[in-house]
């Protein structure tokens, strides 16, 4: 019986690989072994930057919150109580784009989460 050559099922699987290790450099890119290595770690790092990516965003919105209530004469803890005591349902996000963007509407909130925390 005739031997059986891997060449095509080989070629196509390496040619999947070193696609997908098109843009890295020197032998990461040239050579199977060290691109399927490397494509190997990138989803590592793929899989691990995207829970990563939503800390970091929430970080972001924390920061300009606090930025934006220090300059409204609280900080960040005192105005995220009296935002939840007063029953305002805005989310992070919101209230950092708003910090950003819309500064009377922040301004407003501010004043509501004061008010909330004196009664």
């Amino acid at each position: 019986m005739p031997r059986v050559k891997t060449g095509v099922v080989r070629r196509r699987r390496h040619k999947k690989i070193l696609k997908l290790a098109k843009g890295f450099y020197s032998g990461r890119r040239k050579h199977f072994r060290k691109a399927k290595e490397q494509i190997e770690r990138s989803w590592v790092y793929a899989h691990r930057d995207r829970k990563q990516k939503k800390r970091d965003f929430r970080k972001l919105w924390i920061v300009r919150i606090n930025a934006a209530a220090r300059l409204n004469g609280m900080n960040y803890s005192t105005f995220m109580n009296g935002v939840h005591k007063s029953g305002i349902e805005l989310d992070r996000k919101i209230l950092a784009d708003m910090a950003m963007n819309d500064a009377t509407a922040f301004t407003a909130v501010v004043e509501a989460s004061k008010a909330a925390l004196a009664s």
